[in-house]
């Protein structure tokens, strides 16, 4: 069972602590966001991440479930205009059709997806052939075999893993698809 973090804690994902432990940059760098990027970001919560793919990405797509922080990332990221299209929605059941994103990152938010294979699948089909996945998961939440499940259920849908790593707080993995 998934425990999806309620807007009214959001505080807890975006504080000036959290800024300073996140190297947020770096995690662009391996993730392959560069300024030519087409961003796909599943999970925005209230705009940590946005912000930043924002910033240095030329379009990002931010998929979040909860209104409650949709309204808290609207306000967030208003002085980016057009840039970013904030989309209320959930991933399993959001299909943004085929061959959108350059890459698409997910930071410690699809353990909290509904349906993992439908959300697997409309990911992705938004994925640019030769396009990037970066999935970053929570050790405390996601054990060892729960993230190479994950990973085993892109792999299946035709990408292929480049780096993988299990840190003390964090799991990641970073995987390119080959083919749909």
């Amino acid at each position: 069972m998934s425990h999806v973090c309620p807007p009214s804690l959001s505080f807890i994902l975006y504080n000036p602590l959290r800024k300073v432990l996140t190297d947020r940059m770096k995690i662009l760098e391996e993730s392959g966001v560069t300024p030519d990027s087409v961003v796909l970001e599943v999970g925005s919560g209230n705009g940590f991440f946005t912000e930043v793919l924002a910033a240095r990405a030329k379009k990002v797509y931010a998929v979040e479930l909860q209104k409650g922080m949709v309204d808290r990332l609207v306000e967030r990221v208003r002085r980016f205009g057009d840039k970013i299209d904030i989309i209320a929605a959930d991933m399993a059941t959001y299909d943004m059709g085929e061959e959108v994103a350059d890459v698409c990152l997910m930071y410690y938010s699809f353990h909290e997806v509904s349906s993992k294979d439908d959300a697997a699948w409309n990911i992705s089909r938004a994925v640019k052939t030769k396009g990037l996945l970066s999935i970053y998961e929570p050790t405390v939440e996601v054990d060892r075999r729960a993230m190479e499940k994950t990973i085993a259920a892109f792999e299946a849908l035709g990408f292929v893993r480049e780096v993988s790593r299990h840190g003390l707080f964090t799991r990641y993995a970073r995987l390119r698809k080959m083919h749909i």
